[in-house]
């Protein structure tokens, strides 16, 4: 009975090591996913609903809309509830339109991208601007973490991409004052084939521009 009892500890502590190994390479995985994502996916779109926390936690808002990219660097939120506001890049500037102050800002890309959340989506070459390192499965997702490589200058303090097998699922960012934004991704299709059309920006007539 005791060598019976000691075979089956031995059991247990083989298993609990092989689910241990599986865990760690099931994270390992989903580095490779977002480097996969990175790599095989040249162009996507997604609905997606954008809620943002204060630092204490007290405060939520909550935002949706519709996200299209075409690698490099070329990228459009379309945000409609509750507020309509855009934000386009043509893969040179960079343009955010408030309907309701009928202002435009313009960025030049190369100030604008760098190792920011949509660098992470629709970016090039993210190893270049991020160090990446898996997490632990959480909510249903795999979970990788992107930690800037540029310190200087950056108002992000985190952030980390979701994936529910290998689609995109989720972005979370947490910014340099603590305040907590999740994107959740809907209805993902990647590789369509998406207009030029669709990066372009004009300039609303009327509009006061804002140059950056």
């Amino acid at each position: 009975m005791k060598s019976l009892r000691y075979f089956r500890s031995v059991l247990i502590g083989v298993g609990s090591a092989a689910a241990l190994l599986a865990a760690g390479a099931a994270r390992a995985d989903a580095v490779e996913t977002l480097r996969a994502f990175s790599r095989e996916t040249t162009s996507g779109k997604a609905d997606f609903t954008q809620t943002v926390t204060s630092p204490d936690g007290a405060k939520k808002k909550t935002s949706s809309g519709q996200f299209e990219f075409v690698r490099p660097d070329r990228f459009r939120f379309a945000y409609t509830k509750p507020f309509e506001q855009l934000i386009v890049s043509d893969g040179k500037k960079v343009w955010l339109h408030d309907p309701d102050l009928n202002q435009v800002s313009v960025r030049p890309m190369s100030q604008a991208l760098g190792a920011t959340p949509v660098a992470l989506l629709a970016g090039g070459a993210i190893e270049k601007d991020f160090e990446l390192s898996a997490q632990p499965p959480a909510d249903g997702l795999e979970w990788v973490q992107a930690k800037p490589r540029q310190k200087e200058g950056n108002t992000v303090q985190s952030l980390r991409v979701g994936f529910r097998g290998k689609t995109l699922a989720a972005l979370e960012i947490v910014d340099a004052f603590g305040q907590r934004s999740v994107l959740q991704f809907k209805d993902v299709v990647s590789n369509p084939k998406i207009a030029d059309e669709r990066f372009r920006f004009a300039v609303p007539k009327g509009a006061d521009v804002i140059e950056q």
